[in-house]
């Protein structure tokens, strides 16, 4: 975390390009007005060549990439998708959204999908599988991936925390039959809101392109109001002036991922000496995004006692331990569609990520670190964990 630290006059140029050329906010038509200047397209350009796919596509949030990414399977009443029970609550939203029913798995010690448990839950019923890189440390892909193919189902990506990171030096995100990304302030690069979904092949691209602008396929033939479609859709369209600043933004993508990098590791070696921490675990060939550092302490007091002390030092922590109602699905018993696979206790329908869940801390990782930032952290961790040995 973040791009928003690095914004500055990058993005200001990129705005200031769109009103000296027309003002035109709206990605599609008044080729008159705007003298050839398509940010949002250009940016989805720049984007499917970084991430080197075919097709691109700018969305308004990472939460609608997932909506619009779900649209091309024709999903029918009763199917299934499946994600993990650690992730945002916006993934298991866009999958009520798409009128199926949510499954969720266990978790590993990496903290994403256990492919053990995605084993036992797959079926019959099963469209898609949404795999989630939590928090920058890429998911068992390999593993996941292999699972997907002998059961013929279309993998998913949710790289909301993913974007810059690889797997085995194939871009997160660009793994699976689609991948998704979330440009909101606080993720690795931010348009302020706003995702994008990488495509692998044209028939998936054009069919998630239609149904994001009301089903316009923006056929070249016609004018837009006289536009073709095949079927409805919604609005998730990306704004200009989004398009312009993830274009500064995407400039800044390699060194933002280095940084937090760089700062990741030195916040291990600031507090790798404390033997009460067990650092999460990192699947071989990993490049993270390095958006935080998590590790597990004996115990749920331990966790909470350390954000206690941070706090105290002006430092927080991110998700964990704090923000689990958000982000772990045994906590959403207002989401009744859980309800239809995992049953009405959904406290203890996972167990296993409970355990882990309740004894992790989560360290937010920056590009600027304070100067005394480490030491404050080193000295916080030991007061919280000396509190309760």
């Amino acid at each position: 975390m973040p791009g928003y630290e690095l914004i500055g006059i990058e993005e200001q140029n990129e705005i200031n390009e769109v009103f000296k050329n027309g003002g035109v906010l709206f990605r599609h038509g008044f080729d008159e007005l705007r003298n050839n200047c398509y940010k949002v397209k250009e940016f989805e350009e720049a984007f499917a060549k970084k991430m080197n796919v075919p097709y691109a596509l700018a969305v308004t949030s990472g939460t609608s990439a997932l909506r619009v990414a779900l649209s091309v399977l024709n999903l029918q009443e009763g199917d299934e998708i499946i994600t993990q029970s650690f992730t945002f609550v916006a993934t298991v939203e866009a999958i009520i959204e798409a009128r199926a029913i949510p499954v969720c798995t266990e978790i590993d010690e990496g903290f994403n999908m256990d492919f053990e448990d995605l084993k036992s839950k797959i079926g019959p019923k099963t469209k898609a599988v949404i795999v989630v890189h939590m928090l920058g440390t890429p998911a068992k892909l390999k593993e996941i991936k292999k699972i997907c193919d002998d059961f013929d189902v279309p993998l998913i990506e949710d790289s909301a925390w993913g974007c810059g990171g690889s797997y085995n030096g194939i871009a997160l995100g660009t793994y699976g039959r689609m991948g998704t990304y979330s440009f909101d302030f606080v993720k690795t690069m931010t348009t302020g809101e706003g995702g994008m979904i990488l495509f692998k092949n044209k028939f998936d691209y054009e069919k998630a392109a239609a149904w994001h602008d009301h089903g316009h396929e923006n056929n070249p033939k016609v004018p837009r109001w006289e536009d073709t479609r095949a079927s409805s859709g919604f609005n998730f369209r990306m704004t200009e002036l989004q398009g312009a600043v993830g274009l500064a933004q995407l400039r800044k993508l390699d060194f933002i991922v280095k940084m937090q990098n760089k700062n990741k590791k030195a916040l291990e070696e600031a507090i790798k000496g404390n033997k009460h921490i067990k650092l999460r675990e990192v699947p071989s060939g990993s490049y993270e995004t390095a958006d935080a550092l998590v590790f597990t302490v004996k115990d749920k007091d331990s966790a909470l006692n350390i954000r206690r002390e941070l706090l105290k030092e002006g430092i927080s922590t991110k998700i964990l331990p704090e923000a689990t109602s958000w982000h772990f699905s045994a906590t959403w018993t207002h989401m009744k569609e859980l309800e239809v696979f995992h049953g009405k206790d959904l406290s203890n329908a996972f167990p296993i990520s409970k355990k882990l869940l309740e004894r992790a801390v989560s360290l937010p990782v920056k590009v600027n670190f304070d100067d005394d930032y480490l030491n404050k952290v080193r000295k916080a961790i030991d007061r919280a964990l000396y509190a309760v040995s």
